[in-house]
């Protein structure tokens, strides 16, 4: 799962290694990060009170933070806006993913090969189940019952049983797996294979490796429509992004429809919700390339600011939110006009992105500061910043009522 670097890239600080749903960019930085960024609480009090959803009493919403750095997930209270707790977990977390249907949310463990179960209720480590070599990422089934884990030191995919918690198969796939995503109708996952130039489907059903399409040079990230008919991978050691049509009840087998040409380094696909488009990340071309999902067509490419890693768009379709890692600031770029229409600060190296549940709050992880940041998507502003453990890598949100 982690990008090879050309040696007459290496002098740079900020080339990610780490894909993911989230890019982890933590691995072998070649100068010594900044001072973390000193927290800067802003005048909260010039928010108007009804700008902010009005929570009841029995609601809980947090946001947790793997910290590769300090071996520690940070818990932030999303409805107070402030931090939680911190709980230790394993060496070196990186992935992070809730589950649809319990109170849960899985942290994987890189250098302790394992996944730490915490039972969001608590806020506590309540199982600790062992996967294999340098596992990076998690994908957990609609049904809350199965989980997926890349392991990219072992070339294989763990299977978790979610209800006895632990591993119940492994999945040999290609070398270096870093995303293993389930297809939405859980009849499929779709692996990339970082150094084997390649990405695997596997059949859930069978649990085995059913296809294997070569020529995609470091791939990474995985995007698959919600009808489960396409998946879209980028080739992060060049400048494309494959394009597969899945097997269904009326298309046999798996094939490859085409390899599209995007900008030079593409780490990381947001897809739109309406599922329409979708928007890669160019990391060395400072850039954005739109892909319209019906005709695989790129439509256009998008100076956007210094090494974007990721994006998001919000619940309307109507704007994409883009971390700029050498910028400090999270691009604002407006789906209808085609053009970036602002930027919000953030911290030093933002990341990984997510929504609170309301989306009135963007949360940007800023891998070098160790902090998030803040963003009222109301007015595309930053609204403060909550510290984090080190090196922070990966975030999700998760809401529930207790009764």
């Amino acid at each position: 799962m982690i990008y090879a670097v050309p040696e007459n890239r290496r002098a740079s600080p900020a080339i990610p290694m780490l894909p993911a749903p989230r890019q982890w960019i933590q691995r072998f930085l070649q100068r010594v990060s900044p001072p973390a960024l000193l927290l800067l609480p802003l005048a909260l009090t010039s928010c108007r009170t009804r700008d902010f959803p009005t929570y009841p009493a029995n609601y809980r919403e947090y946001a947790y933070v793997t910290n590769g750095g300090s071996n520690t997930v940070t818990v932030l209270d999303v409805v107070h806006l402030r931090q939680d707790r911190s709980i230790r977990v394993g060496i070196d977390p990186t992935g992070v993913a809730s589950n649809p249907k319990r109170k849960e949310v899985y942290v994987v463990n890189s250098g302790s090969n394992s996944v730490s179960v915490i039972d969001t209720g608590k806020n506590a480590v309540v199982s600790t189940i062992a996967v294999r070599l340098r596992p990076y990422f998690i994908s957990v089934a609609a049904d809350g019952r199965r989980a997926y884990v890349a392991n990219s030191g072992a070339n294989n995919v763990s299977v978790l049983d979610l209800d006895q918690r632990r591993e119940v198969a492994v999945i040999g796939v290609g070398e270096a797996p870093g995303v293993a995503r389930i297809t939405p109708n859980g009849s499929a996952l779709v692996v990339s294979n970082r150094l084997g130039n390649s990405v695997s489907v596997v059949d859930l059903k069978d649990m085995r490796v059913r296809s294997v399409f070569n020529g995609c040079p470091g791939a990474t990230d995985i995007a698959i429509l919600p009808d489960s008919s396409k998946a879209f991978i980028t080739c992060s050691n060049g400048h494309q992004v494959m394009v597969l049509a899945l097997a269904s009840p009326t298309r046999s087998q798996d094939a490859l429809l085409d390899l599209l040409d995007v900008g030079k380094t593409p780490l990381h696909l947001a897809m739109k919700p309406d599922s329409g488009e979708i928007f890669v990340s160019n990391f060395d071309s400072n850039s954005i390339s739109e892909i319209a999902t019906g005709t695989n067509d790129v439509g256009g490419a998008y100076v956007v600011g210094t090494h974007p890693t990721g994006g998001i768009v919000s619940a309307d379709n109507s704007t994409l939110y883009i971390s700029n890692f050498d910028a400090n600031s999270i691009g604002i770029f407006s789906v209808d006009e085609a053009q970036l229409v602002g930027s919000a600060r953030a911290g030093d190296g933002p990341d990984a992105l997510a929504f609170s549940t309301s989306g009135h709050l963007l949360f940007a992880v800023d891998h070098r500061s160790g902090d998030v940041a803040v963003i009222r998507t109301l007015t595309h502003s930053l609204f403060t910043m909550l510290p984090t453990g080190s090196q922070p890598n990966d975030i999700v949100v998760k809401s529930f009522y207790v009764r």
